[in-house]
């Protein structure tokens, strides 16, 4: 990580900038590389500063934690972590196909994300 600088004081490592990410919350996305290549889900978070995302069934990790107040059981705690948007691509949702997306923007001036197979536009995920 290259370094920050104050005049001529050296600061620290300089703080990572947001990607822009290719998927959004909702979206159903197919993982095409890693350990979990063909699984689909449903796109639960996405962490645009580390250009990572989490989806729902894939990646999915056990914790143990030991009993707190907040947490008096303890045992083991199940979750989806995340991994990199490089290694995902959105399904059209008319041909269930992964596809690459471009951006169109309208009359009215709305960006509207169109899939490059099929050349349909993909519809804004319902939440």
């Amino acid at each position: 990580m290259p370094q920050r600088t104050i005049g001529q004081r050296k600061v620290g490592p300089a703080l990572p900038f947001r990607q822009k990410v290719h998927v959004r919350r909702g979206d159903r996305v197919k993982v095409i590389r890693g350990n979990h290549a063909g699984s689909e889900g449903t796109v639960l978070q996405v962490l645009a500063r580390d250009n990572r995302v989490i989806i729902e069934g894939v990646n999915e990790r056990k914790r143990h934690a030991r009993p707190t107040n907040a947490n008096p059981e303890g045992g083991i705690i199940k979750f989806f972590a995340p991994i990199h948007a490089s290694n995902v691509m959105l399904i059209d949702p008319t041909t269930d196909e992964p596809t690459r997306v471009r951006r169109r923007l309208d009359q009215d001036g709305t960006k509207e994300r169109i899939s490059t197979r099929s050349g349909n536009p993909i519809p804004r995920p319902g939440l």
